[in-house]
């Protein structure tokens, strides 16, 4: 049972760095800011994740202790990765990018971080 333990967490672990590591590779290589924010919110995410769960696992099986502490690491650190990207990828557009340059939204409403302030009664004509 050990043995089999021993793997599972051995596999874990590599996983998780590999995620890490293609999530680091990414964030280097990739040549636009809203390439690269996939990189660390989701392989990186992925690659904590498989190392939080190795670790449960090994607490759980050798120390005969369940640990807490990962399974709120990991709660908190899938909470906050979407809500950290999204705020990034926000001030990037308001930096960077022109309401005119992006896609038409296929509903009533433009973007809503162009809209002015009362403009949520007004649709855009999409004629």
């Amino acid at each position: 049972m050990e043995l089999f333990a021993e793997i599972v967490i051995s596999l874990m672990l590599v996983i998780g760095g590999l995620f890490g590591l293609l999530g680091s590779f990414g964030l280097i290589k990739l040549d636009d800011t809203m390439r690269r924010l996939h990189a660390p919110t989701k392989a990186t995410t992925l690659g904590v994740g498989g190392v939080l769960i190795a670790s449960m696992l090994y607490f759980a099986v050798f120390m005969g202790d369940v640990s807490y502490h990962e399974l709120l690491i990991t709660a908190f650190l899938f909470i906050t990765a979407p809500i950290t990207a999204n705020f990034v990828a926000k001030a990037h557009m308001h930096r960077d990018v022109k309401e005119r340059d992006l896609p038409r939204t296929g509903g009533g409403y433009g973007w809503a971080g162009y809209d002015e302030i009362g403009d949520e009664e007004q649709p855009i004509d999409t004629k």
